[in-house]
């Protein structure tokens, strides 16, 4: 299991979870009446939809919008079996957190996929 994790580049990575956000960012600003209407205060409005997305999708389909978009998706770290929804709820909060997301050990993996026992790959 440990190479697979280095086959997900950092730019694909990147792209999956800049789609999320800007997938959210713009399901707020259309519900807010337009970007020119956003205030600062929607960004927790923001944040909770992404972690809703983020958590939800992975937990049933094993991939968020952007990780399916890239070709990616999360499973078990042990076997490369499909993670379970408290799974997908750890990974997803300590993703939230961005600094467990950035620190990656020598397999390529964040601390949020370390704690949540999973790891991101490339669909094959």
């Amino acid at each position: 299991m440990d190479s697979r994790a280095r086959d997900v580049s950092l730019g694909r990575r990147l792209a999956a979870i800049t789609l999320d956000w800007l997938a959210c960012y713009a399901i707020i600003a259309a519900l807010s009446g337009g970007i020119g209407q956003m205030t600062p205060d929607r960004s927790p409005i923001i944040l909770a939809l992404f972690f809703g997305e983020v958590a939800i999708l992975t937990a049933l389909t094993g991939a968020s919008l952007g990780q399916k978009i890239f070709g990616l998706r999360v499973v078990r770290f042990s076997d490369g079996g499909a993670i379970t929804p408290l799974q997908a709820l750890i990974r997803t909060f300590f993703l939230v957190l961005v600094v467990t997301a950035v620190t990656y050990d020598e397999n390529g993996r964040g601390i949020h996929e370390r704690i949540s026992k999973t790891v991101l790959t490339r669909n094959s």
